[in-house]
């Protein structure tokens, strides 16, 4: 459908905007937000001020607009009359007003309380405002003193509304600086010299460049209670959702006295929420995010967190899904309140699509799927949308009872063709489908749709805060109109930003290609952000729950957030928890010349970087044999000065043992190949070279070390977001995965278990693969030792 030539309507705006005092940058961005349009332009009709007013109240009206509670519509002339009257005439005065009708909603207006809430008739001069500031000033003299110009003003501005909240802020503003400056002077170079930081310590060993990072300060997210936004249960009676109709009438979502106290009884005041997954597929990184607002909240309230499965489409459920929501909801920390389906309501939904008929609110309808589409988007009504209730109840019976072929008939909701918003175009309720399905049998040949079942279900299991992804928020008004035509319990909506993270695809169908045309090693994948992928890489629960809160719940939606913000968690919990080890990824043969061939020396590594030399258990033991093994990459031929591995006649430390110089180097029959390298080791350790390299040992004479496979992971996708992409399968990433078959590592590690993590050193950290068999053991690479994001970027 064409858009309509709008640009005149668009200036006529402009020009209102303007005459009530706005300047042409602000109501220029005005008239570009169409829903702020709307909004000033009925404040300013309300107002009656069409012909234009002062700066001053047309400042406020515009605040009104966009700030004005929805519960407390109403009352919106009145505030607007006490603006125009210079009643209310500050920016703290309405402010203090719009809380007051927030807290107020629908019911009735008390105006004594309200005029005494935002300080009507209360006039507060310069001269008072200059008294209170001098004496702010004095009784904070000795910190500002000592600050100077460093000093918090804000917080001296908050001492002096505190004492004066109707006070004119920006005269105290001016105060404030003119007292500064009248105690300090002018501005001094060191006045705008930062504060010096404490620099960390250095490490001063090289070798300590193989223990983890410090641990940075939390970020302040992280120590907020994300849970504060939302309301109370019993809150529940305030308008928090307008539904505008195409014939001007508007339905204001609340509801009544009597239905609130029903509910409150039924729940005893506490929150309920639902985590509602599909068990049409696994679970990734987004549902972590879900789960942790759906059961955070439940916990932080002491309520509980419904575990419900969508599963309204008889075809796409898998008893396989259903068992993997159940294991990874646990496995994130989760314990659901009550475990159901929305199968189990398939009889009250019937009931109440039955009511729906017969109040006029629902039709069956014959257009095929196309006709509908084509309908909906030319806002015209179906040919049977007008028919007969009688008519409807009876098709709808036949329906239930499988007299009409599949894809014939469908029941949809008559409510409103016209409307502006997509959601509102008669959405369908049921359809048929002569399938089993897999939780409710045969009992069945209709089956509810998610439109008309989720908010139903949300009502009749009493859900206090019925939370959701942005996409939802079109959905608000079918789901509003939808309890409301029903005379049904409406639980509180609030939508929040998707997680998009970045070098990875997320949408259900683009995972499923993944796997099903084998791109990846199934669901489990290790590269993929589902969960089961995570934790087989050997990311924790705690880890990806902490990089959950510490995204907060926000409602900025399209953020792309860096995969390297969760893997800093993952190596802020590993490091706690992973024990040390040495792995030579690609051994190199070292052969100690002035230790005797079947002798070896025991030494001490540690499984902790602070270990105390007392625990033993702190510690595992090393043979230093006269055969041992070094990675090929630290050793060349060439030396050079910002090299610390090991070259001809050069010295370096085997970790936890002794320098080491090499004397000769073994060539293959092409002169390049290293075969062997030849070196001897100072038993006194008076040696003292740079470079530490990790090292194995033959943990016997003649006995090869403990062969272990390695997988090497990197990102699955080479572009930040490849869902962007055409040809997103393309972008691939071929070196996602590296096996390295047969790596050397030490003897400590041979009883290790499937899940358990380690920290090889100067590698990374690793968890052993459900892959491993008693005879070679598997280890996926969780995340590099490199931390970019702790250091740069949080």
């Amino acid at each position: 459908m064409p858009a309509k030539d709008d640009g005149s309507d668009k200036e006529k705006c402009f020009d209102l905007f303007v005459k009530i005092g706005l300047d042409e940058r602000t109501a220029r961005n005005t008239v570009a937000n169409n829903k702020v349009t709307a909004n000033l332009t009925s404040v300013i009709n309300e107002a009656a001020v069409t012909d234009g007013c002062s700066r001053t109240v047309g400042n406020l009206l515009y605040t009104v607009a966009t700030k004005y509670p929805a519960n407390a519509l109403p009352h919106r002339p009145t505030l607007l009359q006490y603006i125009v009257s210079s009643k209310v005439k500050t920016t703290a005065q309405l402010d203090a007003a719009l809380s007051f009708l927030a807290a107020t909603g629908s019911e009735s207006l008390d105006l004594s309380k309200f005029e005494e809430a935002c300080g009507v008739g209360v006039e507060v001069s310069e001269d008072d405002i200059k008294q209170t500031v001098n004496e702010v000033i004095e009784e904070n003299k000795a910190t500002i003193l000592e600050l100077r110009y460093r000093t918090n003003v804000g917080e001296l501005l908050g001492h002096v509304r505190k004492r004066l909240p109707w006070g004119d802020a920006k005269v105290a503003k001016q105060l404030v600086d003119a007292k500064l400056f009248e105690l300090l002077g002018d501005r001094t170079a060191a006045d705008d010299e930062k504060p010096a930081r404490k620099k960390k310590e250095k490490p001063g060993k090289v070798e300590e460049k193989a223990a983890p990072v410090a641990t940075p300060e939390k970020a302040p997210e992280e120590d907020l209670n994300p849970f504060l936004i939302f309301p109370n249960p019993e809150e529940n009676l305030k308008v928090h959702t307008e539904v505008p109709f195409s014939d001007g009438s508007i339905l204001r979502c609340c509801n009544t006295k009597a239905l609130l106290d029903k509910h409150l009884k039924a729940t005893g005041g506490k929150v309920l929420t639902r985590f509602p997954p599909e068990p049409n597929g696994y679970l990734h990184i987004g549902h972590a995010k879900a789960m942790f607002i759906d059961f955070g909240l439940a916990k932080d309230r002491n309520g509980g967190c419904y575990l419900r499965y969508d599963d309204t489409n008889p075809e796409a459920e898998k008893k396989e899904y259903i068992d993997h929501i159940e294991e990874v909801v646990q496995w994130m920390g989760w314990k659901p309140f009550k475990i159901t389906y929305t199968s189990d309501y398939f009889q009250e939904l019937y009931e109440l699509a039955v009511q729906l008929i017969k109040s006029g609110h629902a039709y069956v309808d014959h257009q095929t799927p196309d006709e509908i589409k084509e309908y909906r988007e030319k806002k015209l009504n179906s040919p049977w949308r007008d028919r007969p209730i009688s008519e409807s109840l009876k098709l709808f019976d036949d329906m239930k009872h499988g007299l009409i072929e599949e894809g014939k008939a469908t029941l949809r909701m008559k409510q409103d063709m016209q409307s502006d918003n997509y959601n509102m175009y008669d959405l369908i309720a049921y359809r048929i489908k002569f399938t089993p399905h897999p939780h409710a049998g045969d009992k069945w040949c209709i089956y509810p749709s998610y439109d008309y079942a989720h908010c139903i279900v949300d009502s009749l299991e009493n859900i206090t805060h019925s939370l959701c992804t942005l996409e939802f928020e079109t959905r608000r008004a079918s789901y509003y109109w939808l309890l409301h035509a029903l005379g049904i319990y409406q639980p509180f909506v609030w939508e929040y930003s998707r997680l998009n993270v970045s070098n990875t695809v997320m949408s259900k169908r683009k995972l499923n290609r993944l796997v099903m045309e084998k791109w990846v090693d199934g669901w489990d994948d290790p590269r993929l952000m589902t969960l089961a992928g995570l934790r087989r890489r050997g990311m924790t629960p705690t880890a990806i729950n902490s990089f959950v809160r510490g995204i907060g719940i926000t409602r900025s939606d399209g953020t792309l957030i860096s995969v390297e913000r969760l893997e800093y968690h993952v190596r802020e919990e590993l490091n706690k928890t992973a024990p040390r080890t040495m792995v030579v990824l690609h051994p190199l043969k070292v052969v100690i010349t002035n230790l005797e061939a079947n002798s070896a020396i025991e030494v001490d590594a540690k499984k902790w970087p602070d270990a105390q030399a007392g625990d033993a258990s702190a510690f595992y033991k090393i043979p230093f044999s006269n055969i041992l093994y070094i990675e090929q990459s630290d050793f060349r031929m060439q030396d050079s000065k910002d090299y610390y591995g090991l070259a001809p006649g050069k010295s370096v430390i085997l970790r936890y043992a002794f320098p080491i110089k090499c004397t000769e180097v073994i060539l293959a029959d092409d002169n390049e190949t290293v075969l062997e390298i030849r070196a001897e080791y100072d038993p006194s350790k008076k040696t003292k070279p740079k470079g530490v390299l990790h090292w194995v040992g033959q943990p016997s004479p003649g006995v090869d070390p403990l062969k272990v496979e390695v997988r090497m992971f990197e990102r699955l996708f080479v572009s930040e977001n490849p869902a962007e992409l055409d040809n997103w399968l393309g972008d691939l990433n071929p070196n996602s995965k590296v096996i390295i078959p047969n790596a050397y590592a030490v003897s400590f590690i041979q009883d290790a278990k499937v899940g358990d993590n380690f920290q090889f050193e100067r590698s990374g950290y690793f968890v052993v693969d459900r892959d491993s068999t008693p005879e070679k053991l598997v280890f996926n690479r969780t995340v590099t030792l490199k931390d970019s994001y702790g250091k740069g970027g949080k």
